[in-house]
């Protein structure tokens, strides 16, 4: 067993959205100090954390740099393009060089896998996308790899569900009226609560391994039509007129996404990782949500991006 040490002391998160937010909150309760990166710093949150500016067509400043310079553990939530992490590829040098860095942290996506009609993935599984998206994410994975690899230290690939939590729910989407009802029989998605993405992030930072790849998810494969008919019954609003998952109205990339159909095995790393998700299933996350009255967002991010 790969018994948990020390967290890292300065930790920099790399496209500081949504999820990043959340995970440096549970850092920073830590004693922690984490800075990020965002394209305008200028139109972040008030909230304290320290924002670097990082886009193609704007030089890298100098506090980024010593920033870089001084993590110990870097973790990327930056999109993938065509050519792999465009964050990588604007900061390596300085990653390469970083006399401090002890650690690299990658949020990836189930999307790296085909269509299984229905079936199991685990961390075995073979990463067989042919849709862009998923054989972009394979190829940012493996440049964070061999990064690692280069530099000697360990690395973690998070290859996530679709999150959800405060700011993004069903519940939301109801109360706003943008739900959408798609229904496509048989078929069903994992989730992941954002609160449950930081502590399973954390727990691969306190225990870091090299190569190491992590399939956190809920205990529950559901239809996404079930989760919304949930929510509405939690919340007291009317479902909208179902949609086939197929109907022209949907755009090409929703389609998209509902064409995929797994299930995943998450078994692999709650056992590395002395993990257990504190909402094992829809039904404890949005209760949860309702009972905080913390909802402001979609139940499930763009596909393919983690948050």
């Amino acid at each position: 067993m790969n018994l948990p040490g020390p967290l890292p002391k300065r930790v920099l998160i790399l496209g500081m959205g949504w999820s990043g937010r959340v995970l440096a909150a549970h850092l920073q309760a830590q004693g922690v100090r984490v800075e990020g990166t965002v394209r305008d710093p200028a139109s972040a949150p008030d909230d304290g954390l320290q924002r670097h500016q990082l886009q193609a067509d704007a030089a890298l400043s100098p506090a980024l740099l010593a920033a870089i310079a001084h993590a110990d553990a870097v973790l990327c939530s930056v999109p993938p393009d065509a050519e792999g992490d465009p964050a990588l590829r604007l900061l390596h040098a300085a990653l390469r060089d970083s006399a401090s860095l002890r650690w690299l942290g990658y949020l990836s996506s189930t999307s790296v896998y085909g269509d299984r009609d229905g079936g199991w993935i685990d961390a075995s599984s073979v990463a067989d996308a042919t849709e862009p998206v998923g054989m972009q994410r394979q190829l940012a994975e493996s440049q964070w790899r061999a990064l690692a690899e280069a530099r000697g230290i360990a690395s973690a690939v998070f290859r996530l569900p679709g999150l959800y939590g405060p700011g993004r729910n069903a519940l939301l989407q109801l109360a706003q009226g943008r739900a959408r009802h798609v229904v496509r029989p048989g078929l069903v998605f994992n989730r992941l609560h954002v609160e449950d993405l930081a502590t399973v992030v954390i727990a691969a930072m306190r225990r870091p391994m090299a190569n190491a790849l992590y399939l956190p998810s809920d205990d529950e494969p559901a239809p996404s039509q079930d989760v919304l008919a949930f929510a509405a019954q939690l919340g007291g609003f009317a479902l909208p007129p179902a949609v086939a998952w197929d109907d022209p109205s949907l755009s090409a990339t929703l389609r998209r996404f509902y064409q995929s159909n797994k299930r995943i095995d998450s078994r692999g790393t709650r056992e590395a990782l002395e993990w257990t998700p504190r909402f094992p299933s829809y039904r404890e996350g949005l209760t949860d949500l309702a009972a905080s009255l913390a909802g402001h967002g979609p139940a499930l991010p763009d596909p393919g991006v983690p948050g």
